[in-house]
Parts: structure tokens; C-alpha cells; sequence
């Protein structure tokens, strides 16, 4: 299905393995600083931290959102790229459907600012607004391809690599078929955009400029997008004349030193500790799986989780998931409390930089792509809930401290202590669980700063309390600051398609009045308000301010209900260069599993005495596309997302 390919090849495939339990109660015993790597630039906090990956949140969201982000603990914010990107789908702004999110990974040139997430200037102020809350933005950039049209790839940028041929390797367009070979892997075609020629020294200048650019703008960090396809010093070079000196010039011509890592998704030939020594740090995706699939087996052992599994460095980038494998569909299924549970692990242990990824706003297992489906929007409130906000902000308070992991006696709690100031409980079964068991806490009492279970006890050197099933205790005296809630506003809608007009409420808690924007307009409102939200309407802004000041903000998006029904026509006239049999393969890929009127290459179309075609639809149909072809040629073209269905349309391709 050709229009459908890059969203499964974009994305790394991984599936979430079952632990085994061991019968021993290990003790696993950690510092809670990494050694340093002599490549490694001073990380200004950012490794000790907690990342928040705001993933297709516009600049603007991230600046409106940077109270929230600061109060749930997070140290700094990974945005999506902020290159210029393919204009894909017309435009269109959905994560899935009438857009693409995968669109960012698609370069066409390296400047600061794309239609999906802002301006040049909308990222400098989302940085300024950073920096007032001690905030760190890291930038995803994606240096290893272009975007698979050529043609939309910027004069500037071909200039400065001495022409098209110098901007590319010279396999650039042959896919990938063998990962354990070097060559391939960093000089072919990964999902089937065109290799950049990264040793070209002019491309390098190009590349450089622009992340000192964002360096300037306001930027502290990067992440390297698909860092295992750009050769290492001592890998095969594609010209023997030229070195591998990518990774050498940009961690060392940056303006300022930077935190860095790189993706490496472990496979075969990944390299991955030569990576970690040449960039500083990488991601550690093996972790990422092991962890969830000891959380589905309901075994944290801590003798398999002691390790990054990336040769015993610590230097590494943790994740509960990453936004590869939520996109591809093999963690869609993990819960939020699941989540909860792994990020426990991840951020009350003091090694690795923890990142979370927030997933699309309102996303459930049978629609992935959320309720907004929206690039720009906020997405689920989970990464500033009260449990994971608890975790985050005591790994601040624990900077310094050694880790020790050890499995309660009974093997239900994995219990992560930060010397003896505080401790983090994650009780994987589905029992309540009183527990009694030896920690290194002082005696005393203590409130589990998660909200999600009551007041526990030390005494002797004893712990003792209740956990709930499936649930975290957050335990520390020490450095916990108490903070006044944040204010918060929502909807009660789980309808963002409007269908004439729709009803919604509005809620707001900890201030004693919202202030709500439709239209233009501003107009306050208490909590249970009811408001008319009527067709035609984009945005919907919620904002509160509590008495200390501190203001929430979040925008709603909507779009009009676009039904087309049963027994509707529309036609199609082919280009004259086209095959005599012509299909209409309509689809909508809103909604999990995606409908579809046919598998590919769709049904037959009728040919009219005109010489036009004609097709008639057996159902009614919501947010639909459609793509026309002949089983070789197809318009829209390959990677692009179908044309919207409409009642009556008729359709031809452009020029």
C-alpha cells in the first residue's frame, strides 16, 4: 500500500519481552553520577534531570505551557525539529490523515522556523519563556536525509554542498537491506529518503551554521535523529579521499558547549558504545523495552534492570517509550499506569537521563493518534500528573545521592533507594500490599509525595505501610519543597469534530474563575460553565491563574464535521500516459483500525461513455481520503496522503 509505507518503515519496530523471575532478592547498588566523558561538554543540569519530549507541540504551546512544565519537575523540554520541513498533505495539520507527523523528519532545509511547529521567532520566545523558569531546550535535528522530493529540497543548501551530487552518497536512493553492513547503514536510504553525504565539508559548514543558529536563539541542547546512519570516524568511507568527520566537527564547533545525544536503536552493528564515546551519549532503547516488558510480566527484578544494557555506561538517554515505537503501534497498548510504573524506575534511579514522552492528547489503544489529532496541540496531561510531577521533582531533590535497587522480600515492590534521604516504591502487583521491610530511611514518618497512598512508617530501620495494587509511594523529608498547586482548566468533550454546533463544559480548579477565548473574544468563566462552540470554529484557549500567580494555559482544536454519504459519486479523469483500468482506494486513517473501502489498490472505478470514471459509495464516510491509480502510477503520489473525499467531487491531477 505505497501511500502508507513510510509511517512503518520511519519507525523502529520494537515488542516488549516478558522477565523472568529469579528466586534471590537482589541488591543493586549505583552512584548517582555518570563518569564523564572527555567528549562530553558540561550538560548545565540537563543529565541530571528530567526531560519532558513535548512531541508535535508547537513553540507557541510549549511557551504557554512552560508554568505547568516547571512545576511538574521537568529540567528541560525536547521539542520536535525545528527545520524547515516537506509540505506534505496540502498542509494539512493532523497527526495522522489530512497531515502526517512524520513530515518533520523530512528536511528541505536547515533553517530555524516550519509550518508545523513556528516561526524563527516563535522559538526564540519559547526559549526566553524557558529561561525564566530555569527551563533547558533541546531541539531534535535530523541531519542524516532530506525529504524524499528533491525537488522541494532548498537551492541554498545544494549550493553550499557544490550541487545535488555533492549533497548526497552516491547509493543515496538504495534502500537499506542488511543493517549488519557499515556501508549500508550509513551511506544508503533509510526508509526510503535520500542519504545526506554528511562528510561533504560543505554541507557540514551548512549544518553547523544551523545549530549554532539555534544556539543563538536560544537552544541547549540536541538530540540526533537516526545518529546509527552516520559513519563513525573509523567506519568504511564512501570516498577514501574524505574522512568520517561529522561527528568530530559538530561536537566541537559549536558555539557553546551543548548536551547531546544521539538515536541509536540497538540491532546489529549498532556500535553503540563507540557512539556514546564519540557524541557523549545516545539513547538506550534495549532498556526501554526490557523495562516494559518486565512491567507487563509483573516482575521488576532488579538484578535486570541494574543495567543500561549498552556496555555498562551510564551515559545514555532513558525512555518508558520512545515516540518511534508509539508511532509504529507496539506500545500503544501500554496504560498510563503502566507508564507511571516504568518512569518510577527511570527517574528515582540517579544514572541515565530519564525522557518522557507525552502522547497525543486524549489517546486511547484504538485511537493513537488522540481525540484532537492535532500537530501543535498539548498533548495527555499524564506527564504533569500528580505521580509522575512527584517522581521528577524527587530526583532534583536527590542530586548527589547513590541509587540502590533491591526487590522487596516477597518480590512485589521494587524498592529504589537515593542514600538515606529518600526512597521510591513500585509495587507491580495487582493485590494491596502491606509491606515490612529493611531500608536505609531514618526513622520517622513519611507522606508518599505521589497522593496515591498514605502515610508510611520507619522505625528500627524498618519500613512499613500499605501500597496499592499497580501503584507508586514516593517517599522523602529531606529537600521536599511543598508547592501550591497549579491552577487547571479541561472540557468535558472527548468531540473535537463539530457537527453544526457543540455544547461543551468548562471546568477550572485552584483559582476561582478561567478565562475562556472563542472568536477573538475573552470571556471568564466558573467552573461548570456551559458554552456553545459553533461551526467554523478553529481554537478554543483555556487559561487560569491561581492566587500565586502562576497561569495555565490550553488550546482545543476543531474542525467541521466533513460526512460524506452512502450512495455520493464523484470522478475521476485520468492522465492520457495512465493504464485504461483506473482504482479509488478510500480510506481514513482517524481512527484505529484504519476503514478502508477495499485493500490496495481499492475498487475498480467505472469508465463513462466521456471517458471519465465514476464511482459510487456504498457507505456513509467521515474525514475520508482518497488516492486514484492504476495500479503503477497513483495521485497522489507515493508518501502522500490521499485528497480530501468530497460529495460530488470531480477530480484530475494538477497540471
Amino acid at each position: 500500500m505505497k501511500h502508507r509505507n513510510l509511517i512503518a518503515v520511519l519507525t523502529a519496530f520494537i515488542v516488549c519481552i516478558s522477565g523472568c523471575q529469579k528466586e534471590e532478592t537482589p541488591t543493586i547498588t549505583s552512584g548517582s553520577e555518570t563518569t564523564a566523558n572527555p567528549t562530553e561538554p558540561a550538560s548545565d543540569g540537563i543529565a541530571e534531570g528530567v526531560i519532558l519530549h513535548a512531541w508535535c507541540w508547537s513553540f507557541d504551546t510549549i511557551r504557554e505551557s512552560m508554568a505547568d512544565i516547571a512545576a511538574a519537575g521537568y529540567t528541560a523540554v525536547q521539542t520536535s525539529p525545528a527545520n524547515e520541513v516537506i509540505v506534505g498533505g496540502n498542509g494539512g495539520m493532523q497527526l495522522m490523515g489530512k497531515g502526517k507527523w512524520y513530515y518533520q523528519y523530512q528536511p528541505t532545509d536547515w533553517t530555524v522556523g516550519n509550518y508545523q511547529l513556528g516561526t524563527e521567532q516563535e522559538f526564540k520566545d519559547m526559549c526566553s519563556e524557558a529561561d525564566k523558569y530555569g527551563i533547558k531546550v533541546i531541539v531534535d535535528v535530523v541531519p542524516n536525509h532530506t525529504a524524499g522530493d528533491i525537488s522541494a529540497v532548498s537551492q541554498s543548501l545544494i549550493d553550499a554542498a557544490g550541487g545535488i551530487e555533492g549533497l548526497y552518497h552516491k547509493n543515496y536512493s538504495k534502500k537499506i537491506s542488511n543493517y549488519s553492513s557499515r556501508i549500508e547503514c550509513t551511506s544508503y536510504s533509510l526508509s526510503g529518503l535520500p542519504d545526506v553525504n554528511t562528510e561533504n565539508s560543505g554541507f557540514q559548514d551548512y549544518f553547523i551554521a544551523y545549530l549554532n543558529r539555534l544556539i543563538d536563539d536560544g537552544a541547549d541542547g540536541f538530540r540526533f535523529d537516526a545518529a546509527k546512519h552516520i559513519a563513525l570516524p573509523d567506519d568504511i568511507r564512501t570516498d577514501e579521499n574524505v574522512p568520517n568527520n561529522f561527528w568530530e566537527r559538530v561536537t566541537s564547533e559549536t558555539s557553546k558547549p551543548v548536551f547531546r545525544y544521539g538515536e541509536v536503536l540497538q540491532g546489529d552493528n549498532d556500535r553503540i558504545e563507540q557512539y556514546i564515546d564519540t557524541i557523549g551519549r545516545t539513547t538506550a532503547s534495549e532498556y526501554g523495552k526490557r523495562l516494559r516488558g518486565l512491567t507487563q510480566g509483573r516482575m521488576l527484578n532488579a538484578d535486570m534492570l541494574s543495567d543500561f544494557m549498552v556496555g555498562g555506561s551510564s551515559d545514555v538517554v532513558t525512555w518508558v517509550e520512545s515516540h518511534d515505537n508509539y508511532t509504529d503501534g507496539s506500545t500503544v497498548n501500554f496504560t498510563d499506569t503502566q507508564i507511571v510504573l516504568c518512569w518510577a524506575v527511570i527517574a528515582g534511579r540517579g544514572d541515565g537521563t530519564p525522557l518522557f514522552f507525552d502522547r497525543p492528547y486524549g489517546a486511547v489503544p484504538l485511537d493513537r493518534w488522540g481525540k484532537m489529532n492535532r500537530i501543535g496541540a498539548a498533548g495527555s496531561p499524564l506527564y504533569k500528573s500528580k505521580e509522575v510531577s512527584a517522581v521528577n521533582n524527587f530526583r532534583k531533590a536527590m542530586t548527589g545521592k547513590p541509587t540502590e535497587m533491591k526487590n522487596s522480600s516477597d518480590n512485589a515492590v521494587l524498592m529504589i533507594s537515593r542514600g538515606n534521604s529518600g526512597a521510591v516504591l513500585v509495587h507491580y502487583k495487582q493485590n494491596d500490599n502491606n509491606i515490612s521491610e529493611k531500608c536505609s530511611l531514618p526513622d520517622g514518618e513519611y507522606t508518599d509525595r505521589s497522593g496515591t497512598n498514605g502515610k508510611f512508617n520507619v522505625k528500627d530501620g524498618i519500613l512499613t505501610g500499605t501500597l496499592a495494587p499497580d501503584s507508586i509511594a514516593v517517599l522523602y523529608n529531606e529537600g521536599y519543597e511543598e508547592k501550591a498547586p497549579m491552577p487547571e482548566v479541561s472540557l468535558n468533550t472527548d468531540t473535537f469534530v463539530i457537527d453544526g454546533s457543540l455544547s461543551v463544559v468548562l471546568h477550572v480548579s485552584g483559582a476561582q474563575i478561567g478565562v475562556y477565548e472563542l472568536g477573538g473574544k475573552e470571556q471568564s468563566f466558573t467552573d461548570g460553565s456551559q458554552i456553545d462552540i459553533p461551526a467554523g470554529t478553529e481554537t478554543l484557549k483555556l487559561s487560569a491563574t491561581s492566587a500565586n500567580g502562576e497561569r495555565t494555559v490550553m488550546t482545543y482544536y476543531f474542525a467541521d464535521k466533513q460526512t460524506v454519504p452512502a450512495g455520493a459519486s464523484i470522478t475521476f479523469t485520468k492522465p492520457e500516459s495512465w493504464e485504461d483500468t483506473i482504482y479509488v482506494y478510500i480510506y481514513n486513517e482517524t481512527v484505529s483500525p484504519v476503514k478502508k473501502n477495499a485493500v490496495w489498490p481499492g475498487e475498480e472505478m467505472t469508465r463513462d461513455p466521456d471517458g471519465t470514471y465514476s464511482y459510487t459509495l456504498a457507505e456513509e464516510w467521515d474525514s475520508a481520503l482518497v488516492i486514484f491509480n492504476d495500479g503503477a502510477n497513483q495521485y497522489p503520489a507515493a508518501m502522500e496522503p490521499g485528497v480530501e473525499l468530497s460529495e460530488g467531487m470531480s477530480y484530475s491531477v494538477p497540471g
